[in-house]
């Protein structure tokens, strides 16, 4: 009887074995899971913190070091100015009464403890550093700023006292503090006009009026450029802040003052703008 031999038959896979097929579904979940992370909050907080940091950076060094915010100084960085505006919210600033202090002076002290001050220009005039009691202040185009922190320049002695208790726009402009010590600033903008030292024959009198009204504008408009420019200067700077306004106690009456002799040197001639000797 001839042996049948059973031929193996294919099984199955082990479960178990080696050669177990993975579950495609299982793989693509773990590759979605491993790539699934995108941009963090964190991620975005140190993007935009690098980015401060950089810019502050560079702020300080084109600064000189002077400022990390491009000259910028809010009114909150300010020792002075918060200083101020906790004493008028807690009503706390106390004044000592020693008897060389006027009534009227102490009427004006009761009116820095409530806030902003409003001052005529003879008011005005006893914050010229001269009472130790009161503020040392300054005022241009109006507004009063307090520099009492620096006694040292505009206080009695020093070398821009001339400037405390008034309010010298005037000066600032065109840089006579001896004659120009008034915010009357009617006729200032001659001295950015030109002195016509040469005749034209080629400009008619209609170009000429024309050319004087575009001029005068022009000149105008460098006044006001630089009133702004002082204006900043005490409204930005690290020690002094704005303290109130200056009211008119009968405005300004008169002729206009004449230009001093030292802007009418600055005036530019017509002749060099023209290119004739």
């Amino acid at each position: 009887m001839s042996e049948l031999r059973q031929r193996p038959t294919t099984t199955s896979k082990s479960s178990n074995g080696p050669d177990k097929e993975s579950n495609p579904r299982e793989h693509s979940s773990d590759d979605e899971t491993d790539q699934d992370h995108g941009i963090s909050l964190l991620d975005i907080i140190r993007v935009v913190a690098t980015i401060l940091i950089a810019c502050g950076g560079l702020s300080y060094y084109m600064t000189s070091s002077e400022s990390v915010l491009w000259g910028y100084r809010p009114w909150y960085t300010r020792w002075p100015v918060v200083k101020q505006w906790v004493v008028c919210k807690s009503g706390a600033r106390v004044y000592k009464e020693q008897s060389h202090v006027t009534i009227q002076a102490n009427t004006y002290i009761s009116k820095i403890k409530q806030g902003p001050v409003t001052l005529t220009p003879s008011q005005l005039s006893l914050y010229n550093g001269t009472d130790t009691n009161l503020p040392l202040y300054v005022a241009v185009n109006g507004t009063i700023f307090d520099v009492s922190a620096n006694r040292m320049i505009y206080g009695p002695g020093g070398s821009y006292n001339f400037f405390a208790g008034r309010d010298a726009t005037r000066a600032f402009v065109t840089g006579c503090f001896k004659e120009d010590l008034t915010n009357d600033l009617r006729g200032v903008e001659i001295m950015f006009l030109p002195v016509e030292d040469v005749e034209d024959d080629r400009v008619t009198s209609a170009q000429k009026k024309i050319r004087r009204e575009r001029e005068l504008r022009a000149a105008r408009a460098r006044v006001q450029e630089t009133v702004k420019r002082w204006t900043g200067f005490f409204g930005n700077h690290a020690k002094y802040f704005e303290a109130g306004r200056v009211v008119e106690d009968g405005g300004v009456h008169g002729e206009p003052r004449p230009l001093c002799e030292s802007a009418q040197k600055q005036r530019p001639k017509r002749s060099a703008m023209t290119g004739k000797s």
